[in-house]
């Protein structure tokens, strides 16, 4: 394109969008007068993003002028600036300033931002480290005060868990700790889950250490502890493992005693004593051994210690490509199967009158792909067509995810009705789980003015194909409200949209809702493996970099959480020189020194 014509292709961009407000006028309208500005711009973004750009941008390119590719904050006025400049270029002329600083926008989102998250800990970065709580942290101040230490700006606690006592506990450990800490609370939504499977046998399995040649390294310990000695259920996960039993108490032992038993497959074993205690003995074997519950232990003077009440194996079904799954409306416990077909119950009732035959179904985080191929008011038949190499176990209380399926339920669920007041009374932030529409927004509002709570932020949980696809309307609806922000669920969006999709939306998101001045929570596996395993992956490194271009970042809880709280903030700190939005920042580059440079040329 030459001058001229690129002035008419900018002048069509601004019909555009003056064309576009003045349809959306009523929408804009409604929202609170200092969001009005933001949705007005949101709606000009929209309408721009309409039209392929991409032949515009390349011309402007050539003369050296803005490509639009930072416009999102302040379409109208960097439109308008491009316009003077060209038209300026084309006539030879001085360019004429044009009304409002391009900066503005960015300037209300960094309002907006505050407003709804807080301040950061420190001046070196300007994002936001949201952390999800575990249940340990109602029982452990020493864990919130180490988290808040360890950089935490953001306390999330996830309402589908514990309980209103133990959120209370966790609440008042954040509002004690020195630095001011803001609460967010995620309302747990409907839940579309796979129902119970039947119990299995109450068995646990306890081996040795054995070397590569298959030699004991290690005996096996445990601790079998009288039931009655409990505080509460056993420890099965933690070792020295204890195992409760019965009948302990009345006997005594020395070190070096032996107990006779055999165990759930009838193999004879002994255990030597090699530890005594209040209320238990501690025993180590060498060989694999298969405790059951009401298994006997014979002592030396004949009397009996029996194995109280042990875990239920968990159960599952083993799926295939090819297999039947039937989705059941009863959610009775059923039958663990191995080969289909396979029946387990569906947590969500709207299922068997939304869903349609034809359309897609997926499990547990998309380890499982199927179609739907019929549906009644009681049962949902399914064919797998992708369930990994050799099957896939599918348990209880997996997620079910139907993408193509419009379901017609409330995002706000009783339960969680039931639970908006303390939310109300006690989060600085509600996250709305599972929201698909502004009516769901529009519904979540209408409930915080009736329990009056102004003050608390509404974030927006996008983890649905039909959420990213009306964000644009709920963002308008969200903005009747005072503080806005969008969270992006990316674990449930790569399911629902294909994890081909994932890296294309979250960029759509960050540009959409940067153009509504509303602030982005970047979250989903962020540092996920070092929160589980001590250790990051490389990969998971440079994802928690590019959470950067949001305004806070979510880690998910797991037994070395304080050392990805402190990871995160040293890499979010690294990149704020670096990165801002789509823009790239240009700070020294002290990594390269010009006079070595020079000095090995030489």
């Amino acid at each position: 394109m030459n001058l001229p014509e690129l002035a008419d292709a900018l002048r069509v961009l601004l019909h555009d969008i003056e064309r576009a407000e003045h349809e959306a006028a009523e929408l804009i309208e409604a929202v609170l007068p200092e969001h009005r500005e933001s949705a007005r711009n949101l709606v000009h973004y929209v309408a721009v993003r309409q039209r392929d750009l991409r032949p515009l941008q390349r011309s402007l390119s050539t003369y050296g002028l803005s490509s639009l590719g930072r416009m999102e904050a302040i379409v109208r006025s960097w439109l308008l600036t491009v316009l003077e400049t060209v038209a300026a270029l084309a006539e030879g002329r001085h360019r004429q300033e044009i009304w409002g600083p391009l900066e503005d926008g960015r300037n209300v989102l960094l309002r907006n931002r505050d407003d709804l998250l807080g301040f950061v800990h420190g001046d070196q970065r300007t994002t936001r480290v949201m952390v999800t709580l575990p249940t340990e942290a109602a029982h452990s101040t020493t864990l919130v005060q180490r988290m808040g230490r360890a950089g935490m700006d953001i306390a999330r606690i996830n309402c589908a868990h514990d309980s209103e006592s133990e959120w209370s506990s966790m609440i008042n450990s954040v509002r004690a700790l020195p630095d001011s800490v803001r609460v967010a609370m995620d309302l747990g939504g409907p839940k579309l889950r796979t129902g119970p499977l039947m119990p299995g046998p109450q068995v646990l399995k306890v081996k040795p250490l054995r070397d590569d040649y298959g030699r004991v390294s290690e005996a096996a310990r445990v601790l079998l502890v009288e039931s009655s000695k409990l505080p509460g259920q056993a420890d099965f996960a933690s070792p020295p493992l204890a195992i409760p039993v019965k009948g302990l108490q009345k006997l005594t032992f020395k070190i070096g005693d032996k107990l006779k038993t055999e165990d759930a497959r009838g193999r004879s074993r002994t255990l030597r004593v090699t530890d005594l205690g209040p209320g238990f003995i501690e025993v180590s074997f060498t060989r694999t051994t298969y405790f059951l519950t009401d298994m006997e232990l014979d002592t030396k003077s004949g009397a009996v210690i029996t194995v109280a009440e042990l875990p239920e194996v968990p159960q599952h079904l083993y799926v295939r490509a090819g297999d039947r799954i039937h989705l059941l409306r009863d959610m009775s416990p059923q039958p663990a199967t191995h080969a289909g077909p396979h029946r387990i119950g569906c947590s969500l009732e709207a299922a068997f009158s939304d869903a349609e035959a034809g359309q897609r179904i997926l499990f547990d985080d998309g380890k499982i792909a199927g179609v739907i191929e019929t549906v009644t008011t009681e049962e949902i038949i399914v064919e797998v067509v992708r369930a990994g190499i050799d099957g896939v176990k599918l348990r209880a209380e997996k997620g079910i995810n139907l993408p193509d399926t419009t379901l017609r339920i409330p995002a706000i669920t009783e339960e969680d009705r039931f639970h908006l007041p303390f939310v109300a009374r006690h989060a600085d932030t509600v996250n709305l789980s599972f929201v698909r529409s502004y009516q769901d927004v529009s519904d979540l509002i209408n409930e915080l003015e009736r329990l009056d709570a102004q003050r608390i932020g509404i974030t927006l949980k996008i983890e649905t194909k039909q959420a990213f696809q009306s964000l644009p309307r709920m963002l308008l609806e969200a903005m009747r409200w005072g503080g806005v922000g969008v969270m992006i669920a990316r674990g449930d969006l790569a399911v629902e949209l294909g994890f081909d999709r994932l890296a294309e939306v979250q960029e759509e998101i960050l540009w959409l809702c940067e153009a509504a001045h509303v602030p982005v929570i970047w979250a989903t596996q962020v540092l996920d493996t070092l929160a589980r395993t001590g250790l990051p992956s490389r990969a998971e490194v440079t994802d928690a970099a590019m959470g950067r271009r949001a305004e806070a970042v979510m880690l998910n809880k797991g037994p070395f959480i304080v050392e990805a709280i402190e990871s995160l903030t040293s890499i979010l700190e690294r990149m704020g020189g670096h990165l801002s939005k789509k823009r790239s920042l240009l700070r020294p580059l002290e990594s390269f020194d010009l006079d070595d440079l020079i000095a090995r040329v030489e």
